[in-house]
């Protein structure tokens, strides 16, 4: 069975040649992009007791695999930080755009045009991102279990996506779409948003524990997002690790 919907694929089919263009329209991942990596960064710093500071290479030696990857926006700074990137992505067109910005920044990254279940199972990896997928995909449990599958059995999954709450609808659905312009139209399906406490029941039944979880909110005065510790009311980035 397979967890891609071509419908999702299609839709973000048209604007893959824009994946690096800032104010194109993949402009709300570029500005959600650093505040997702300082989630990130500071958990896998906690979980695998390593030093901010202690390497610009501070994580080579670790296997990450970015699902959903996109054009590289996250597979990069993993990169760059020494880390051993593979990302996948069902989009053919967004693959090739990875591959050949990471080859003009003369990083070394697997990219691989395949969904995640299609990827060698007994591969594993240290860090496993599934960044603002979940929600564009067929058989979203299956997606997440398939996602734990390869992740080691030391390692830790991150995982965002948006709140199918009331104000989930109104600002990440409605007002991102109809009334900001910030994603085309039809970007996002409300009913396929997660509340949760049921991406937490998912995790649990895989034997995994929800470690750490944040609210992304967006500062209007500061034209940023940032991270809350008490707002998941919209946008959310969590941490998961072995039970």
């Amino acid at each position: 069975m397979s967890t891609v919907d071509r419908k999702e694929i299609i839709h973000f089919q048209k604007d893959s040649k824009t994946w690096w263009d800032p104010d194109g329209p993949f402009a709300p991942l570029h500005k959600l992009n650093p505040v997702r990596l300082e989630f990130i960064f500071t958990e896998m710093d906690a979980h695998f007791h390593i030093k901010p500071s202690s390497s610009r290479l501070r994580y080579q030696g670790l296997k990450v695999l970015d699902i959903g990857c996109g054009g590289g926006l996250v597979s990069e700074p993993f990169s760059r930080l020494g880390a051993d990137v593979t990302g996948c992505d069902a989009d053919e067109k967004a693959i090739n755009i990875a591959r050949d910005h990471a080859k003009g920044q003369n990083l070394n990254i697997r990219y691989k045009n395949m969904a995640v279940e299609e990827l060698d199972s007994t591969e594993k990896f240290d860090v496993i991102t599934a960044l603002e997928i979940i929600e564009h995909v067929n058989e979203p449990e299956l997606f997440l279990q398939t996602c734990i599958d390869r992740l080691d059995p030391d390692g830790i999954l991150f995982l965002s996506t948006l709140n199918r709450s009331n104000k989930g609808y109104i600002l990440g659905k409605f007002a991102a779409e109809y009334l900001l312009n910030w994603v085309p139209k039809g970007t996002h399906d409300w009913k396929k948003f997660f509340k949760p406490s049921e991406i937490a029941k998912m995790l649990r039944t895989y034997s995994l524990n929800l470690n750490s979880i944040k609210g992304i909110t967006y500062n209007p005065l500061k034209g940023i997002f940032e991270l809350s510790s008490h707002d998941l009311d919209v946008n959310y980035i969590l941490s998961a690790v072995r039970k």
